[in-house]
């Protein structure tokens, strides 16, 4: 393996590099995605998603097997260098770059009675990174997005998740295309409104279900508000009007789990 070493910020490798971490235009442009950390990285590799080139500071990998990730390149760059392209503030000294997945709804495989997680008009990547996080440990069978204000391929979204978003499926489409695509599949929808007339503990989430949720700033359009089969809320005792989105989410997704008796785990043990 042959392994470039750079070591200026005026390298056009850098430069590019630092294109596709700032930009989401460039991402999209050029199908490709930077992923920062050892875990972050492995859990792309582990979903098949493929490495284009690979970024190492020798000083601050120590121990990271750089055979693994079998990058078409590979470059060593210095610890300054490094740190001015680091996202995250505890860094590991590695960045790969990865071809892009296509986000379609037609590329989502669920079971038999799956839990969908849709948000609409997501804005926070550390929002979408939780509710990734969330989708994760709850067993939810995807995540998908509707007209999206942010990237799932954002640095931050990647960051937050810690890799949630590559063992995730996750999807993205307008309302219409995802309303359509839930209905088809005879998916109950379950729109989370602050005024609604619904409590969640007193909602079915037994057969398939997808949980509808929207901004904290305005909350879900009319587009769902009208169309969902049940308007749901959260018992809300103080003096706030709303919960993060991310917790929200986290709430209605465990109900779920804990109706469905978290798939048969809790009869394991």
């Amino acid at each position: 393996m042959t392994i470039e070493v750079l070591s200026s910020s005026h390298n056009p490798k850098i430069k590019d590099l630092q294109k596709l971490i700032e930009s989401s235009k460039e991402r999209r442009s050029r199908g490709l995605f930077p992923v920062e950390g050892k875990r972050e990285i492995m859990s792309a590799l582990a979903s098949g998603l493929k490495p284009v080139s690979l970024f190492i500071c020798p000083e601050l990998a120590a121990g990271f097997d750089i055979s693994c990730v079998m990058a078409d390149k590979t470059y060593s760059i210095t610890e300054s260098l490094y740190s001015s392209l680091a996202y995250r503030g505890s860094t590991e000294g590695v960045i790969a770059l990865f071809e892009m997945r296509e986000l379609s709804l037609d590329n989502i495989k669920h079971g038999s009675n799956p839990l969908i997680i849709v948000l609409e008009s997501v804005e926070k990547p550390g929002n979408l990174g939780a509710v990734l996080r969330t989708a994760d440990a709850s067993g939810a069978d995807a995540v998908i997005l509707c007209d999206p204000l942010t990237d799932m391929y954002n640095p931050n979204v990647i960051r937050a998740s810690l890799g949630g978003i590559f063992t995730v499926p996750c999807a993205q489409g307008s309302s219409k295309e995802v309303f359509e695509w839930l209905r088809s599949r005879g998916i109950k929808t379950y729109a989370a409104e602050l005024n609604a007339s619904d409590w969640y503990h007193c909602c079915d989430f037994k057969s398939p279900s997808a949980l509808v949720m929207g901004t904290e700033s305005t909350g879900l359009t009319d587009f769902w508000l009208e169309r969902c089969d049940r308007r749901i809320k959260i018992p809300m005792l103080g003096k706030l009007d709303s919960l993060n989105v991310s917790v929200s989410t986290a709430i209605l997704c465990f109900e779920a789990m804990r109706q469905r008796n978290f798939n048969g785990l809790i009869n394991e043990k």
